[in-house]
């Protein structure tokens, strides 16, 4: 593989990576733009041409190629490295020499692709399916832009037509797109029919499964989602996510809701952040995904017994993994695509009023339960394990006092119902690492900058000079582990395009004043412990050093 990588450096600049997601500008030495992880409107982000590497500093994170795709794809490297292959047009070849054995997977997404663009193909204006989608709300522009389709009134038109292209009935099976008639074993028929569909896609936007809104009244299952497949893991996609990640990644928070028009109507009027789950319950899988962008969740679930329920179940979840849960109070009978229709500004104050996942439950059983016994019993149900899954002791500490205060309970009654399960260990996510758990002291912090200039300009006589210097007053060589990225961005964003010999004349006095002190704080402790142990020789020793480095220090 490592051969591949080398092959994708060679063929792709940091530049061509970046540029699709950030608009850069000459800046100096460097190109810079508006960060890609959070949102704001002073560039921080920066990119080393020369290095092809890149820096965010309102996210303290940078890297290369590899890195920036695994942040903003939420991948690991193999997918990174996938990605990026494909982009230089590089086959990805591992250690042992086999190419990957991607042949089965990609006939799969081959299938779904060419099935997606035929129900795309039948969903033409004046449809029934289409008219359908209009009254909901879509517009014809979202019906585009979302790839949605129609699956006809027929027991085998897919099966015909991507036959007659090819696939066998164990390729289309596998894919989900056909059953096995169960009377008749070997004959085979369309899973969707006469149903809107809605491809759900990867976070690299591949189509691996669909969702079917049944167009028939009578037909009991309304909506009908794709089997389990290799390529589709109900416990591991979130409907949306392709197209919401970026947006939830600037904005700081999800909005999770359950259905395919609740998240379409809202990405329609502006919420771009939304996501959906697609027949499942949301799982560790989904946390992490989420977790991938952003640490806040906001729910926007319906408002009846069934849509509280998968609310708590939800917030429990997220809560345990370390994530901050709030909710939408959606009016009773009223899911987000009725709001989305009728008042998109109703739903912006709606999200603006949202309360903690705590304060939600307790306005909604409050609302329910009018007996005051009947309402702790609730709480005690409902509310108090959501408390117990919060890792942070001074978070449920916190929550702990809302309780107490709306019941009129003391804090210590709270506590005593608290179930006694361990708080879960948080669920882990690609986040920016810190550099340094450790703060760097001001020499390190100097003696950083400065190997760092030298590493950005080694041709130039001011590396020369701060290596000499670096010599003389450490007495000792430069460290062989190369300064961060920060450190290398901080020097080329300090001294420009080509510093002259002097330009770091500066650095080096305060490194050297830095040395000085450190060297004299440690020389006057040792002639104390010399003093109190009346050890004359080390005393007369350590008063000749302390004086010498006080007169260097005076000079400076």
């Amino acid at each position: 593989m490592s051969d591949t990588v080398e092959k994708v450096k060679a063929k792709l600049s940091i530049v061509d990576v970046v540029a699709p997601y950030v608009k850069l500008q000459k800046a100096g030495r460097y190109m810079r733009g508006l960060s890609p992880f959070t949102k704001e409107k002073t560039p921080s982000f920066f990119v080393n041409v020369e290095r092809n590497s890149y820096y965010c500093f309102s996210t303290s994170q940078g890297g290369d190629i590899f890195t920036f795709i695994e942040k903003m794809e939420g991948v690991d490297f193999k997918g990174a490295l996938k990605i990026l292959a494909e982009k230089a047009g590089v086959e990805v070849v591992y250690e042992r020499g086999s190419r990957q054995d991607t042949g089965k997977l990609d006939r799969l997404r081959d299938a779904m692709a060419r099935a997606e663009q035929l129900f795309i193909k039948n969903l033409a204006p004046g449809t029934k399916a289409y008219e359908y989608a209009l009254k909901r709300g879509l517009t014809p522009e979202t019906i585009q832009a979302w790839g949605l389709g129609y699956a006809p009134d027929a027991w085998r038109t897919l099966l015909e037509e991507l036959t007659a292209h090819g696939f066998s009935t164990k390729e289309l099976e596998a894919a989900g797109l056909i059953k096995e008639a169960d009377e008749k074993r070997g004959t085979y028929y369309d899973r969707f029919r006469n149903r809107l569909m809605f491809p759900i896609r990867d976070s690299a936007g591949r189509t691996v499964a669909f969702t079917g809104r049944s167009l028939d009244p009578n037909d009991q299952a309304k909506y009908l989602n794709s089997p389990e497949t290799e390529l589709f893991k109900k416990s591991e996609i979130l409907f949306g996510m392709d197209r919401a990640k970026d947006a939830i990644r600037t904005r700081g928070f999800a909005v999770l809701v359950e259905g395919q028009f609740d998240l379409i109507l809202l990405h329609q009027i502006g919420f771009a952040n939304t996501i959906a789950l697609s027949g499942t319950a949301l799982s560790t899988q989904h946390i992490a995904l989420i977790k991938r962008y952003a640490d806040n969740l906001m729910l926007a679930l319906d408002a009846d017994r069934a849509g509280l329920a998968a609310s708590a179940r939800s917030a429990h979840a997220a809560l345990a993994s370390g994530m901050r849960v709030k909710a939408v109070r959606l009016p009773q009978g009223k899911d987000p695509a009725d709001i989305a229709n009728e008042d998109a500004k109703e739903f912006t104050r709606l999200v603006k009023d949202a309360e903690s996942i705590v304060e939600f439950f307790l306005s909604v059983l409050a609302a329910i339960e009018t007996d005051s016994h009947k309402l702790v019993l609730a709480v005690e149900k409902t509310i108090l394990p959501l408390v117990a899954a919060i890792p942070s002791a001074m978070e449920r500490e916190y929550f702990v006092g809302v309780i107490a205060r709306s019941l009129g309970l003391t804090p210590e009654a709270i506590k005593a119902g608290l179930p006694k399960s361990a708080p879960a260990e948080p669920v882990s996510a690609q986040k920016p690492v810190p550099e340094s758990s450790t703060p760097m002291t001001p020499r390190d912090q100097r003696a950083a900058l400065l190997h760092a200039v030298i590493v950005t300009y080694p041709d130039l006589a001011i590396a020369k000079r701060l290596t000499e210097e670096y010599n003389r007053i450490t007495g000792a060589a430069l460290p062989e582990v190369l300064p961060t990225e920060r450190a290398l961005f901080e020097a080329g964003l300090a001294f420009g395009e080509s510093p002259t010999e002097h330009a770091a004349d500066d650095l080096i006095r305060a490194f050297e004043h830095q040395v000085l002190n450190e060297q004299l704080k440690d020389a006057t402790m040792r002639l104390r412990l010399a003093e109190a142990a009346r050890n004359t020789q080390e005393i007369e020793e350590l008063t000749t050093v302390c004086k010498k480095l006080s007169a260097r220090l005076a000079i400076l």
